[in-house]
C-alpha cells in the first residue's frame, strides 16, 4: 500500500524576508541546492511506495506550484487550492478528506515544504517505523534529536515504547519554545526532542480525531471540499466555508488534545531554515576558513561568522563578524545572525507603513511567465516580460494606457483588434489606448520583450480580461 505524501505549501516565511515574501515565499526558492525547497520536499516523497502528492497551497501560488511540479518530473500530484491561509488544520482536514474518498485507509505523511532534510535515507527508515504505528490507529510525529539548547522550536517529551512498533514511542507531552533555562535542561535530560512538523496518520485517523478534538474545523472544511469545484488542473476549496473554519495547527487542534499521539526519533539533519541564522548553520560545508557563508555575486574580506547573499548586485561586506547581509533588486537587510528572528518585526512594520517591498517582489510571476518593473514615472512605466514557450496572455484592453511592445528575445504573436502580427527580435508593435490585444509565444524558447506604457494610469488593475487561458476574471 502506497503513502499518500501531503505537502502544505500555506507558509510565507517572512523571517527569510528580503527574499521570502508574500507573493513568492521560501518554498519556491533553492536555499541549501540548486531544487527549490518545494521540489526538494517533493523529490524525498517520490518513488516506488509513494502515491502521487496532494499539494495544498494559496491559490495565489497555484502556478508556481504546478511549474516547478513539472520542471522536477512530479507527475499526477493533486493541489487543493485555498482561499486563504487558515494555518495547518484546516489544510489538513482538507487533505484527508480527499483521500478519504478514495480509500479511508490510506496512511498520509505530512509535510511542510520548506523544510531541508540532509539524509533522506534515514528519513526513510524512520517513516517504515511511523507507518506501522500508524497503521494501527496512532498519529505518529517526527522528532528530531536537539543538538543544542535551541528555543525557537517546540518539544517533544517521549512517554513509553509502543511494543507492536518497534522505535515508536508515545507521547508524553508537547512543550512550546521553552525558555533558555528549560531548554537546556531538555538537552541534558535526554527525553526531549524538537517537534518537526511532520505526521503520519491514516485519514480516517486523522478525520476521527478532528471530529473529536476539533469539529469546528470538520464543520467547515467538509462543506468547502464539498463545495470544491475544478479549475484546470487544480481542485478550488469553497471560500465561504473554508474562510469559517477556525485558523489553528494542527499541533494544537489534535497532537496536544489526542491519546494516540505517538512520535519516532531521528537524526536526520533536519531544519525548518526558520531564520537566516538556520540557514548559515545549515550551509556548514560551504563556509569558509572564517566561518562565512557566501551566495552569489559576493565579496567578504576581514569578515567572520558572516552570511552573505545577494541575488544579482554585487555585494561586499569588510571588516563585519556574525552579520547577515542579504541583498535582491529592491530591498537590503543588515543584520546580527544572533537576532535573525527579529526580522519578523522589520517584515511587520513594512507592512504597517504600506510598503510593497513587504509583501511582494518587483518581479511578478504570472501562470504564462513573470514581469518586472524597470523604471517608473510620472504618465508612463516600462517592464520587461517574459513569456514561457507555449504560453500567452490574456486577450485584455485598457482604458487609461497606451503601449509600446519590443521584442528582444525570441519570437512574438502579437493579436491586434483581430489581425495577428508576427514579431522578430528587435521589432515593436504599437497598441492604442483601448485596443484589444494580446500576447503568445509560439516558439520553443522564452521570449522576453520590453514594454512602455504610457498613459494617465498605469496601474495592474487597468485590465479588463476578455477571454483568459488560466481561468482568470
Amino acid at each position: 500500500m502506497s503513502v499518500v505524501p501531503v505537502i502544505l505549501s500555506g507558509g510565507t516565511g517572512t523571517r527569510l524576508w528580503p527574499l521570502s515574501r508574500e507573493g513568492y515565499p521560501k518554498q519556491f526558492w533553492p536555499l541549501v541546492s540548486d531544487r527549490t525547497m518545494l521540489q526538494e520536499t517533493a523529490a524525498r516523497a517520490n518513488g516506488p511506495g509513494f502515491a502521487p502528492p496532494v499539494v495544498v497551497c494559496n491559490e495565489a501560488h497555484r502556478f508556481l506550484v504546478a511549474e516547478q511540479l513539472r520542471a522536477a518530473r512530479i507527475e499526477k500530484a493533486r493541489i487543493l487550492l485555498e482561499p486563504a491561509g487558515r494555518n495547518s488544520a484546516p489544510a489538513i482536514a482538507a487533505a484527508a478528506l480527499l483521500v478519504q474518498a478514495e480509500d479511508p485507509d490510506a496512511v498520509l505523511w505530512i509535510l511542510a515544504a520548506d523544510h531541508a532534510i540532509a539524509d533522506v535515507a534515514k528519513l526513510h527508515a524512520a517513516l517504515d517505523q511511523a507507518v506501522v504505528a500508524a497503521r494501527q490507529g496512532m498519529i505518529v510525529t517526527f522528532g528530531m534529536r536537539p543538538t543544542g539548547p535551541e528555543t525557537g522550536y517546540g518539544y517533544i517529551e517521549t512517554g513509553a515504547g509502543l511494543p507492536e512498533a518497534p522505535g515508536v514511542s508515545a507521547v508524553a507531552r508537547f512543550v512550546e519554545k521553552p525558555d533558555a533555562r528549560t531548554a537546556s535542561d531538555f538537552l541534558a535530560g535526554g527525553r526531549h526532542l524538537w517537534n518537526s512538523g511532520m505526521f503520519v496518520a491514516t485519514a480516517a485517523t486523522l478525520l476521527a480525531e478532528l471530529a473529536a478534538h476539533a469539529p469546528a474545523v470538520l464543520a467547515a472544511v467538509e462543506p468547502a471540499m464539498a463545495g470544491a469545484t475544478a479549475d484546470l488542473d487544480f481542485q478550488r476549496l469553497a471560500v465561504e466555508p473554508f474562510l469559517a473554519a477556525p485558523a489553528i495547527s494542527i499541533d494544537y487542534a489534535v497532537m496536544e488534545r489526542t491519546a494516540k499521539a505517538a512520535v519516532v526519533p531521528a537524526d536526520i539533519g533536519w531544519s525548518d531554515l526558520g531564520s537566516w541564522s538556520a540557514l548559515w548553520d545549515a550551509a556548514a560545508a560551504a563556509r569558509d576558513a572564517e566561518g562565512n557563508v557566501g551566495v552569489g555575486p559576493v565579496e567578504i574580506v576581514a569578515s567572520r561568522g558572516c552570511y552573505v547573499r545577494s541575488e544579482g548586485i554585487l555585494t561586499g561586506v569588510v571588516g563585519l563578524e556574525d552579520i547577515v547581509v542579504v541583498t535582491t533588486d529592491d530591498a537590503v537587510l543588515v543584520a546580527p545572525r544572533a537576532r535573525a528572528q527579529d526580522v519578523k518585526l522589520l517584515v511587520d512594520r513594512l507592512r504597517a507603513a504600506g510598503r510593497p517591498e513587504a509583501t511582494g517582489h518587483r518581479r511578478v510571476y504570472r501562470p504564462w511567465g513573470h514581469y518586472e518593473g524597470l523604471i517608473q514615472g510620472d504618465r508612463f512605466q516600462v517592464k520587461q516580460i517574459g513569456v514561457r514557450p507555449g504560453q500567452k496572455l490574456s486577450l485584455q484592453k485598457h482604458f487609461h494606457r497606451a503601449e509600446h511592445w519590443v521584442v528582444v528575445h525570441g519570437t512574438a504573436i502579437v493579436h491586434r483588434d483581430g489581425e495577428d502580427l508576427l514579431l522578430r527580435e528587435n521589432e515593436s508593435v504599437y497598441l492604442p489606448l483601448g485596443c484589444v490585444h494580446r500576447l503568445e509565444n509560439p516558439g520553443k524558447i522564452p521570449l522576453t520583450l520590453i514594454e512602455v506604457q504610457v498613459g494617465s494610469y498605469t496601474g495592474e488593475d487597468d485590465i479588463v480580461r476578455i477571454e483568459d487561458t488560466y481561468g482568470r476574471a
